[in-house]
């Protein structure tokens, strides 16, 4: 069980050099110069270290609220490196790679970039999370099966049931144990991350029947008013936009 493929795949992470002041993401360095911190603000601006710590500092982009893992995530992400030689070395490579200029340096720090990330974020999936949301079930180790389930297979016709059987748990068990830690039913979190890729998809000039019976609504009629009422708009406007 992965519980980040999806995620990374489905929503585009970008990861480009930046001065302090414009980045959301930056590897603090000790006396000595070795990297061993990342600070990652998701939300807001992030106040500037003091003068010398920084060793080399991002902008991070990874579609913005349409993220769920994104919008759970804390404001300031803190991610201890003082003695991972791995992700020690991932900043060390990206600074260089930056401040070299050569051929293609860009894509080496976006690929680079992405290593850190997935890095960072399973540290914060180990660590859980104190409010409810998708961190606080995905380190929840039986919730996180059903979860990945529905991440994966968002076109099932998921029942709480199926579900439950997937986390191991009884039906009663499930339901209760999920609107706890993840502040919403797990039919309602299905239905959001449905629309979640079908916005996606539609973007990208899909056409709305087809999206409809990806994300298993029984008509485009029943998708369109789905649609509308979380987004506001009718989907065939966005395919049509695209």
């Amino acid at each position: 069980m992965d519980r980040l493929t999806t995620l990374i795949d489905r929503f585009q992470l970008a990861v480009q050099a930046a001065g302090p002041a414009e980045a959301n993401l930056i590897a603090l360095a000790d006396a000595a110069g070795q990297p061993v911190r990342i600070l990652y603000r998701t939300r807001g601006a992030l106040a500037e270290p003091a003068p010398g710590a920084v060793m080399w500092a991002a902008r991070v982009t990874w579609s913005g609220n349409s993220n769920p893992f994104l919008a759970a995530l804390p404001p300031l992400v803190d991610y201890s490196i003082s003695g991972n030689a791995e992700a020690q070395g991932l900043v060390r490579l990206m600074r260089d790679e930056s401040e070299g200029r050569h051929c293609g340096a860009q894509s080496v720090i976006n690929r680079l970039g992405e290593v850190l990330m997935v890095r960072l974020l399973r540290s914060q999936i180990r660590k859980g999370a104190t409010e409810p949301g998708l961190l606080a079930g995905l380190a929840d180790p039986r919730l996180s099966r059903a979860i990945v389930a529905m991440h994966d297979r968002p076109g099932r016709l998921w029942t709480n049931a199926d579900l439950a059987q997937e986390a191991g748990l009884s039906l009663s068990r499930f339901a209760e144990l999920f609107s706890a830690e993840v502040g919403e039913t797990p039919m309602g979190y299905l239905r959001r991350w449905r629309l979640i890729l079908a916005h996606q998809d539609l973007t990208r000039g899909d056409r709305v029947e087809a999206v409809a019976r990806r994300y298993a609504y029984g008509s485009p009629e029943g998708f369109t008013r789905a649609f509308r009422k979380v987004y506001g708009v009718a989907p065939v406007s966005l395919r049509s936009a695209a």
